[in-house]
């Protein structure tokens, strides 16, 4: 299949070292996402082009919405609420305390409000990461293990599938889910990109059931059909996309955010977008953002 160029802006030119997790907000039009190892929380408003940031003590990985207002998080150490007005953070469950070289890395929540998580291997080797589910009543499940690095969390539009990968396998697995208990069914590999030139990275399912997955190393996103079949490949002017999310007053806006990682000297020279946030029309609208009911 033949790769696509789509217009790309830079609205956020963050160079952040490893952004991460794209997050819109549909009450306050607003996007959040994160730099993890700037250890920052970014807020950019399209109308107005402002951008706000919070600094954390420790890395933060993933975010959603609250019903009730704020923000959970998934920081390096476990789940806590955060309040963006005051700063205040509430700590939650720790599930992998006892573990010091994991932290947790990609988070989304779904649609009957729970926030799901999963954690890496600090040392970007070993499978000792695990996927958790965060429930209203603020229980913690630990739900899957074997995991090198946690990505790609999304819910098919009628909540049957949920899509995981693990970057270190470089393997997105689909799995049957219940949303009413919010339990895992059968898992089945949904795409495997060992012959794909990027490592899958975060993803965002549009209104058509369709999975967009930004691809680190890969210079693309790639657009997959429900069964798993490539259906599109668009180019992007940075080599480490991260991850995507729907946004704008119509929710046709892709946000994609990006990392600068390791590059530096030439290689960071030739793509100036490295690590900022990117926007682009691929003809096609998203699904709202759910909210953590707790």
């Amino acid at each position: 299949m033949s790769a696509e160029t789509s217009e790309v802006r830079c609205v956020v030119d963050a160079r952040n070292k490893l952004g991460e997790v794209p997050v819109w907000d549909v009450a306050e039009q607003a996007l959040y996402w994160v730099d993890i190892e700037g250890r920052l929380l970014q807020r950019y408003e399209p109308a107005t082009g402002a951008v706000e940031r919070w600094h954390f003590q420790e890395r933060v990985c993933a975010l959603a919405l609250r019903e009730t207002g704020g923000l959970v998080l998934a920081l390096a150490s476990g789940f806590a609420f955060f309040d963006p007005p005051t700063g205040a953070i509430r700590r939650l469950a720790a599930p992998e305390s006892h573990l010091p070289t994991n932290r947790m890395n990609d988070g989304k929540c779904d649609r009957r409000g729970r926030f799901w998580a999963g954690t890496m291997d600090d040392g970007l080797r070993a499978p000792s990461g695990a996927l958790y589910r965060l429930d209203p009543d603020l229980s913690c499940h630990r739900m899957e293990g074997g995991i090198g690095i946690s990505n790609s969390l999304a819910w098919s539009p009628d909540d049957r599938v949920f899509y995981f990968a693990d970057s270190l396998r470089r393997t997105i697995f689909a799995y049957d889910f219940d949303v009413a208990t919010g339990r895992l069914g059968k898992r089945r590999v949904f795409t495997d990109c060992a012959d794909q030139p990027g490592t899958p990275d975060g993803s965002t399912v549009d209104a058509e059931g369709f999975l967009w997955n930004a691809q680190w190393d890969g210079w693309r996103l790639v657009r997959y059909a429900p069964d798993g079949r490539v259906d599109r490949v668009v180019l992007l002017p940075v080599q480490k996309p991260t991850s995507c999310m729907f946004g704008g007053t119509d929710l046709r806006t892709l946000y994609v955010t990006s990392a600068v990682w390791d590059l530096e000297g030439d290689a960071l020279a030739a793509q100036p977008h490295a690590g900022g946030l990117l926007a682009l029309d691929v003809g096609v609208g998203g699904l709202p953002e759910p909210r953590f009911a707790g």
